[in-house]
C-alpha cells in the first residue's frame, strides 16, 4: 500500500525546503544544508535529516537568519499560493530589516576588459558575497 501525504510523518529537509519554495532547486537546498546554513532546533543538519511538523527551521542568509515553523509536510513543489499552507514565518522583524539592506552592502566592481578574475580574486568576491 502506498503512503499518501496525510500518512507521512517525516520528510527530507532538502526536499521540504524546495517544495515550499525557500530555494529554487533541490540541489540549492541540499547545498545550503551542507554549508551549515540550515538549522533545525539550533543544530546544523545534513540534507537527509528528516523534518516533522512543528520543527523550527533556521535559514542563514547573511546578514539575516530567517526562522520558519513547519506546518505541514509536502513532497511535491507547490504553487506559491499553496506553499504558505505548509510553512509559518516566525522571523523577528529586526532580521527581516537586515535582509532589506543586503543588496546595498554587497557590491563588487571589476574594470571592463580586465578578463576573468583570478582564483584569489574569486575567493575574495565569494567571501564578500557570503558576508553581505
Amino acid at each position: 500500500m502506498e503512503k499518501t501525504n496525510q500518512d507521512k510523518t517525516d520528510l527530507r529537509v532538502d526536499k521540504w525546503l524546495w517544495a515550499v519554495r525557500l530555494f529554487k532547486t533541490r540541489s540549492q537546498s541540499a547545498e545550503a544544508c551542507k554549508k551549515g546554513r540550515v538549522l533545525i532546533d539550533g543544530h546544523t543538519v545534513r540534507p537527509s535529516r528528516l523534518v516533522r511538523e512543528g520543527d523550527i527551521i533556521s535559514l542563514k542568509r547573511p546578514p539575516a537568519v530567517f526562522k520558519y515553523r513547519v506546518r505541514g509536510l509536502v513532497e511535491k513543489r507547490q504553487p506559491a499560493n499553496l506553499a504558505v499552507n505548509f510553512i509559518e514565518d516566525i522571523t523577528p522583524d529586526e532580521e527581516k530589516e537586515k535582509s532589506g539592506h543586503r543588496n546595498l552592502v554587497v557590491f563588487s566592481r571589476r574594470d571592463r576588459g580586465s578578463g576573468r578574475p583570478t582564483k584569489k580574486e574569486r575567493r575574495v568576491m565569494d567571501r564578500l558575497q557570503d558576508q553581505g
